[in-house]
Parts: C-alpha cells; structure tokens; sequence
C-alpha cells in the first residue's frame, strides 16, 4: 500500500508522543512490507546469497541496509549481507562516518579507497556533466569488488521515485521510453544488480531516515546538467502528486503494465509479420471503442490520509 504524507502536526505531551510513535510503526511495516514484496516478485535475493550493499551515505543507501537487516532477521531463507562504501577522495568527505556508523550496527563491511575525483575532475572540462564518467568508473570498481567478496548479489538503493525520474529522462532527452529495472544482470554480465526499495516512495524514506537519525553525508561532486534535469522532473513529479493524488502510483504502475502491441517498436513487437486469424484477440484494436478513464479529481481536492 502506498501513503499519502501530510506534514506532521506538531504534538506535545503523552498523546502527542503516542501519535508519533504509532505513524513510526506503520511507517516501518509498509518500507518492510515494500521491500519484502519487491523481493518476492523479482527474486531478488535466494538461499545463500552473499549480498552486498552499496552504502554512499545518502538517505536511499542507509534505509536500504537498515530494512534489509530487518527482514534478514525474519526471512524464510539464509543470506549474507556485507555493506560496502566508496571513498571517491572528495575533498572534505568525512572519512570516519560510515565506517563508525557501521561498526556500531554490527554489520561487517568494506571501505574501498579509490581517487575518481581527481580523474573526474581532470578529464570532465568544468561546467560540463560529470555524471557519466563518475558512474562508469564507480561501476567498474563495485564490480571489482564484488567479484573480491564473493557477492552474488549487488543491492543499489534507488526507490519508486528515481525510477520514474529515470523513465521520463529518458522519454525527454533520450527518446526512449526505459527506466530502471528493479533486477538486471550488469553490463559485463556477471553481476545480478537488484533495487529491493523498487517499490517505496521516497517521502517515506525521508521521514524514516530522520526518524533513524542517519548520519547523512552530502555528495559534493554532483550538481551538474544532467542532475539538473533530474531535479526538475522530480519537482515535475510531486508537483503533479500535489494536484493530482493517485498520479504517481498510476504512473508506476503503468511501468508494470506494458502492451508492445500498443506502441509502435517493431523489434518489441511483431508489426510486419502480422496477420489476421480469424480469432478473437483481448489485446486486438479498439480504436473504435470510447476510452473509458475515470474522470480527474478537482486540484482542491482534500487529500485521504492512508498510513
């Protein structure tokens, strides 16, 4: 189930606390009850996986590990879970945070020390995007390093959100209706990439991470076009969330709802060999038929509160 957050009214005394605790509880069953279910319907993680999480620092990456010990704890199978982070040398990263954050959780983990600042910075002409290059040289070293701790399993912690973000930059600057998969082999193929918070929308896990009090560290290698982009499309996003409640989850779910025959790319679908048989086809032409939508709700609205 999705929820629609209102700002949080501010409590005081017994009652107030009470309130807060309990939207806490529900708001941890539903990441637990979300991840859990995209695992299952991808087959995200199986007896025996050595999975290996990537851990920038961001809110996404530490909720993800956070709920990822939790159903550990619960789970049917067995599963290994080792958090690794990337110290890319940018100038004033706190290099004693995650490593002291995670030695307080317990979990064991990896700091791999690789200067691609530098090589960012050097090749990159400034002002220019810097987000190709940066994600191509992290991703040969995640893999390398997957390959060195035995995972079999490489945990990314993009959520709903970034997903759609993704599907509608590629739609306005690339010409391509793609987003990212929830599981996908990596591009050198020996690596099962997986995104357990497919499902969670990223207002939860901005109240989970300041409910958990995350010790967040902000990336100052970013800020470029490309980011830029992505930021107005995000804005893009809530705005419409904001008018239009219900959006966002139509719009995810049509992700999960494709019909090839509906679009127009012959390599997805069989356009030039098709035929007529003679038999009635669910999915045949209905250009005739009046499309039936449910009608728009009004923008002022009031929004239902589902916890």
């Amino acid at each position: 189930m999705s929820a629609v957050w209102t700002e949080r009214e501010e409590a005081t005394g017994a009652a107030g606390a009470m309130k807060i605790e309990r939207e806490t509880h529900k708001l941890e069953k539903r990441l637990c009850r979300e991840v859990g279910r995209a695992i299952v319907d991808y087959n995200m993680i199986e007896e025996g996986d050595k999975v290996m999480v990537c851990v920038s620092g961001g809110k996404d990456s530490y909720a993800l590990l956070d709920i990822l010990l939790k159903l550990r704890a619960r789970a049917p199978i067995h599963f290994d879970i080792v958090a690794v982070n990337l110290d890319q040398k940018q100038p004033g990263f706190p290099e004693d945070v995650l490593p002291g954050y995670l030695k307080a959780l317990g979990v064991p983990f990896h700091i791999e020390e690789q200067d691609t600042y530098s090589i960012v910075k050097r090749v990159i002409p400034e002002g220019k995007t810097t987000c190709g290059l940066c994600s191509r040289l992290r991703r040969g070293i995640l893999y390398r390093v997957a390959d060195e701790l035995g995972a079999t399993k490489v945990a990314l912690g993009h959520h709903r959100d970034d997903m759609l973000q993704t599907f509608f930059l590629n739609m306005f600057f690339a010409a391509k209706l793609k987003s990212m998969p929830p599981k996908l082999a990596s591009d050198d193929g020996r690596h099962i990439v997986i995104r357990p918070l497919a499902y969670v929308a990223e207002k939860d896990l901005i109240r989970w991470a300041q409910h958990r009090e995350f010790p967040i560290i902000p990336c100052t290698l970013c800020g470029s076009q490309e980011n830029l982009q992505r930021k107005q499309v995000g804005e893009m996003l809530r705005e419409w969330e904001r008018k239009h409640p219900g959006r966002i989850e139509n719009m995810f779910g049509a992700l999960q709802s494709i019909v090839p025959s509906h679009l127009l790319d012959g390599s997805a679908f069989d356009f030039k060999g098709l035929k007529a048989t003679g038999l009635p086809d669910a999915d045949g032409d209905k250009a005739f038929d009046p499309t039936d939508f449910p009608a728009a709700a009004a923008p002022s609205a009031l929004r239902v509160v589902q916890l």
